[in-house]
């Protein structure tokens, strides 16, 4: 295993070749697009007509601000929030930014910002049970917690990444309709659980034209596996505990499998990050996280940067992967990662001429 720094278009990213290691993540073109066929299968509902409504408009220090509505399914609409130049006068590059846990689309307007201002239309969405998609009086955190307990005793939803991944295809539905923006040069990043929803659009949707998850691509399986269950877990005990009180269990490795298969199913199998990152190939993914962060522990991130790697040399496309780890970092994202992840989307989604 070399670690080689390249130095490319002002933007310094650790690029890790991997050799006969990454045979065990290794898919064929055929597994891809099963792997793919499989999981669109798993998160697909009955399309309804999106029915877009612009519900406010405002403008200010040149940038044009939309609160806007879409139906993802039927009775569900999905509150955005989009940003773009007041100036802009042709089709430009889309990013959709995508909250991490608790969080909520107003969380990501500092990046919304930095994005509409390098020219890119900067669009956010309410994960669900999240922002104005929370029912009754329960905050963020709590309706998301309950949503996932619910969601393991019916197993009718996936509140889980699933249904937030399916609600990013259907705003790429919603964005290719608008004539202020590239349908082509769409990209997708995200934080935690925005990372961790980040990869697995970007793997099902081939729309989505370049991918920056941040603290949130990791392997379920290796966590499970080597002693480190609550890694992730750790954001959804509530769900957790309930669960497990309701299986009459401890909260473990063992009956996380378990949790799994029923509110996730195949997150730590067939649509596990060293599955789902061969899948983004050859579109250019950068891929950011901490070197300390407890909720996505290095080794898990090594297999799923293995199997990408092997993913994208396999297509010719070693360019287009990039793996920054931020030094001193836990469960966060640095000024250093956000402006890489800028210069990321700059470097792949801006036409020469731009």
């Amino acid at each position: 295993m070399v670690a080689v720094m390249l130095r490319r278009c002002g933007l310094l990213v650790a690029c890790v070749l991997f050799s006969a290691v990454a045979a065990g993540f290794t898919q064929q073109p055929d597994q891809i697009a099963n792997t793919r066929q499989a999981f669109l299968k798993l998160i697909d509902r009955p399309r309804v007509p999106l029915n877009p409504s612009v519900d406010k408009r405002s403008v200010s220090d040149g940038l044009v601000t939309e609160l806007i509505s879409f139906a993802t399914q039927a009775g569900d609409r999905v509150p955005t929030l989009l940003l773009k130049q007041e100036t802009a006068t042709r089709a430009a590059p889309a990013v959709i930014v995508l909250h991490g846990t608790g969080g909520s689309k107003e969380g990501m307007m500092p990046r919304l910002r930095a994005l509409a201002s390098r020219g890119f239309v900067a669009v956010a969405i309410d994960g669900r049970y999240h922002g104005e998609r929370a029912k009754g009086s329960a905050g963020n955190g709590s309706s998301y917690q309950l949503a996932i307990l619910q969601a393991y005793r019916t197993r009718a939803e996936h509140p889980f990444l699933y249904d937030t991944a399916w609600d990013v295809m259907r705003l790429v539905d919603y964005l290719e309709t608008r004539d202020d923006i590239d349908r082509n040069r769409i990209g997708l990043t995200g934080i935690s659980k925005g990372g961790m929803e980040t990869y697995l659009a970007a793997a099902a949707d081939t729309r989505i034209a370049a991918a920056v998850p941040l603290i949130g691509v990791q392997s379920f399986r290796w966590a499970l596996d080597h002693g480190a269950w609550d890694s992730r877990a750790w954001t959804l005990r509530d769900a957790i505990d309930g669960a497990a009180h309701d299986a009459g269990e401890s909260a473990g490795a063992s009956f996380m499998r378990k949790f799994y298969d029923r509110v996730a199913p195949g997150v730590y199998g067939d649509f596990d990050g060293p599955a789902m990152l061969p899948l983004i190939a050859p579109r250019p993914l950068l891929v950011i996280n901490g070197d300390s962060d407890p909720r996505t522990p290095v080794a898990g991130v090594r297999q799923c940067i293995d199997a990408a790697q092997h993913a994208y040399e396999a297509r010719g496309a070693a360019d287009r992967l990039a793996f920054y780890l931020q030094p001193n970092a836990g469960h966060e994202v640095t000024p250093e990662a956000d402006r890489r992840m800028v210069e990321w989307f700059e470097r792949w989604l801006k036409r020469s001429n731009e």
